[in-house]
C-alpha cells in the first residue's frame, strides 16, 4: 500500500545558503522560474531600473543587511543568491555574496539581521523588492505555521497545508510551512488522489471512485473526504488510505475517530485529518479527538507577510 502522506524531503547533498536544516529546500527549478518571472515584472520589457541605474554608478560596491522588522519565523532566505545572481547576470555585473546569519526556520525579533549581501550596489538595489517580496511572504507563512505547531505541541497531531497556495509560489510556500514546523500533504494533483464529493458524483459511488484510481494509478495513496461517520465507514469498506473528516462538530469528529480506530485490526492504521472551520483556539480541542492531522488552508491563503527590510550600509 502506498504511503498515505509524502515522506519528509531529504536533505540536499549540496547545501544551499540559508536552507532549513535537514531539508532539501524548495525545488531549485521552481525558485528560478519564480525569480525570473518576478524580475521580468519589475524590470519591464526594457529590462531596466531607471532610478537605480541613473543614481548609482555601475562600479559602486556596498553591503546591505536583511533585517526583520517584526517578531516571527524567517523563511525564504534560500532564494537570496538566486535573486542576486539573476540580477547580476541581467545587468552584466559581478555577482553579490550572501552571508546568512539566521537560517530559514529561525525565530527572529525586530532588529535581527538575518543575512548580509555584499556586491555591486546596483545589483543589491535592483534585487531588493523581489527578494523582500519572497522572504516576507515565506516568513509570514512560516510564522503562521509556527503558531499552529506550538498550539498542537504535545497532542500528537500535526498541522497540514493544502493546495490553497498563491499561483506560482507553491514550492516556496509549502517549504515555508515546513520552516514553521508544519507538514506538507500533497504537492498537487499528481502525487496523491483526493476523492471529493464531485468525484463521487462522477464515478457513481465512493467505492467506484477508489476502484477507478487504483486501476489507473496503483502507486498513489487514496484519500477520501467524508462528512459523516457513515461516509467514513463507506470509505474504509472501499479501501481508503486516508480520511478527511470535513466540517464535523467536535463530538461528531471524536465519535468518527473512535469508529475508525475500532476497525484498525481489519484496516490497519488509516490517517485521519480534521479539516474545515479550524481556528487556533480550537486546535488542542480538535487534536484531542485523536486525529493525526489538522488541515489549515489559511497557512498559505491568509498569512500576513512578516515585515523584512533591506538596509544599505552607509559607505
Amino acid at each position: 500500500m502506498p504511503a498515505t502522506s509524502p515522506a519528509p524531503r531529504p536533505a540536499s547533498t549540496t547545501p544551499r545558503p540559508g536552507v532549513l536544516p535537514g531539508d532539501a529546500g524548495p525545488d531549485a527549478a521552481d525558485v528560478a522560474r519564480v525569480v525570473a518571472a518576478a524580475l521580468d515584472e519589475d524590470l519591464g520589457p526594457l529590462g531596466r531600473d531607471v532610478t537605480t541605474q541613473a543614481t548609482v554608478p555601475a562600479d559602486a560596491t556596498g553591503t546591505a543587511d536583511v533585517v526583520a522588522r517584526a517578531p516571527g519565523v524567517v523563511a525564504g532566505l534560500v532564494v537570496l543568491p538566486v535573486v542576486l545572481d539573476e540580477v547580476a547576470d541581467r545587468l552584466g555585473l559581478p555577482a553579490a555574496a550572501v552571508e546568512v546569519l539566521r537560517p530559514d526556520g529561525s525565530a527572529v525579533a525586530p532588529g535581527d539581521v538575518v543575512a548580509t549581501v555584499t556586491g555591486p550596489v546596483q545589483v543589491l538595489l535592483v534585487a531588493e523588492r523581489t527578494l523582500l517580496n519572497l522572504v516576507s511572504r515565506a516568513s509570514g507563512v512560516a510564522t503562521h505555521a509556527r503558531r499552529w505547531t506550538d498550539a498542537l505541541a504535545g497532542t500528537g497531531a500535526q498541522v497540514l497545508d493544502t493546495r490553497k497556495t498563491t499561483p506560482g509560489l507553491r514550492a516556496v510556500e509549502k517549504y515555508a510551512v515546513r520552516c514553521g514546523g508544519g507538514t506538507n500533504k500533497r504537492m498537487g494533483l499528481h502525487d496523491v488522489a483526493m476523492v471529493k464529493d464531485n468525484h463521487v458524483v462522477a464515478a457513481g459511488s465512493v467505492a467506484g471512485a477508489i476502484a477507478a484510481v487504483r486501476a489507473r494509478f496503483p502507486d498513489v495513496a487514496v484519500q477520501v473526504e467524508v462528512d459523516t461517520p457513515e461516509q467514513a465507514d463507506e470509505a474504509l469498506d472501499a479501501g481508503a488510505d486516508f480520511l478527511l473528516l470535513d466540517n464535523m462538530p467536535t463530538p461528531v469528529l471524536a465519535a468518527t475517530v473512535a469508529r475508525v480506530r475500532a476497525r484498525e485490526q481489519e484496516t490497519g492504521h488509516v490517517d485521519l485529518e480534521a479539516t474545515g472551520t479550524l481556528t487556533l483556539d480550537r486546535a488542542a480541542e480538535v487534536a484531542g479527538t485523536g486525529v493525526d492531522f489538522l488541515s489549515v488552508g489559511a497557512l498559505t491563503h491568509s498569512s500576513p507577510i512578516l515585515d523584512v527590510a533591506l538596509d544599505l550600509r552607509a559607505s
